[in-house]
């Protein structure tokens, strides 16, 4: 008899190619749980700019890190490292295949080699910038950062305020530099083999299914999702394609047949940098998503070994 095995396989790949699908049918063969690793399915608002699985989709095979958190907590890759760790130790119990999915890179290194080991950052410190963020912008929490920790300074997006304020939350917290804090890292070890699924196709069969997604997603209300987000936008979250290109036409800087256009070529720009990431590493294996059966096989031969 075999000893217990415990697998994680992850299916990854450019958005709208069909992870979630895949997903499912692997979770249902081989009865099992599916931890979502998206960087925006997390949040409960946002719905349809997310492409979330629906209800059909979620019934099939049960899904965590759907909709579990809201879109005014912070929630860092870091965050969801060690939540996730944690759920797999709950689910190897009882599974010895757990499927994750998703198309975001750095939640999927979180999980797979781990992330620097961070301060805890009180309450009183994240209330602190969040403060002076809204009473006097970014500008003072920028030069602040240039300061303690200019080689951080150099590399940040200045326009991304979430890295920022995480950022200043670590020096404040700790009294050492956030670039100390990162160079600190070494792959977590983790008690699970680690099976990589990589989906893609023909770029123009792909680049279709994302021009189809974005009408969809249109036809189902985008637009006033948008909308309803709009005191959000500064959250890195809807800093991403699918939403950054509706702000921009509330505001007034083009109209709607341009907006559309933009939200489809940047979600195609968007799958191509995803495929990118992916490809860096030489362990993920690439099937089209159409070959669930050749996958199977890859696990169950896996699970005899």
């Amino acid at each position: 008899m075999r000893g217990k095995k415990r697998i994680l396989v992850s299916v990854v790949g450019p958005t709208a190619v069909g992870k979630t699908r895949f997903a499912i049918e692997l979770a249902r063969h081989f009865n099992t749980e599916i931890i979502s690793a998206d960087s925006r399915q997390f949040y409960r608002e946002m719905e349809i700019g997310t492409a979330k699985p629906d209800a059909e989709e979620l019934a099939a095979a049960l899904h965590h890190f759907i909709d579990s958190h809201s879109i005014e907590d912070y929630y860092s890759a870091g965050m969801f490292e060690r939540e996730a760790v944690a759920l797999l130790d709950s689910l190897f119990e009882s599974h010895e295949v757990v499927i994750a999915v998703g198309g975001s890179g750095l939640f999927f290194k979180a999980l797979w080699e781990g992330f620097d080991d961070m301060p805890d950052v009180s309450d009183e410190i994240r209330d602190e910038l969040k403060s002076t963020l809204k009473s006097e912008g970014i500008v003072n929490l920028l030069n602040e950062l240039k300061e303690r920790d200019p080689a951080y300074f150099e590399q940040v997006d200045h326009k991304n305020y979430q890295r920022v304020l995480r950022a200043l939350e670590v020096i404040r917290s700790s009294g050492k530099t956030y670039s100390e804090h990162r160079k600190g890292h070494q792959t977590a070890s983790r008690n699970f083999e680690n099976i990589k699924v990589g989906l893609n196709q023909e770029r123009a069969m792909l680049f279709d299914r994302i021009n189809r997604r974005m009408d969809i997603m249109i036809e189902n209300g985008l637009l006033k999702e948008a909308k309803s987000l709009m005191k959000y936008r500064e959250h890195s979250a809807l800093k991403t394609v699918g939403y950054t290109e509706i702000f921009s036409y509330l505001d007034g800087e083009y109209d709607w047949e341009e907006a559309v256009r933009l939200l489809k070529r940047n979600s195609r720009r968007y799958a191509k940098r995803q495929i990118t990431w992916f490809k860096k590493d030489e362990e993920v294996k690439w099937y089209e998503p159409n070959q669930l059966e050749e996958v199977i096989r890859l696990i169950e031969n896996q699970l005899n070994t």
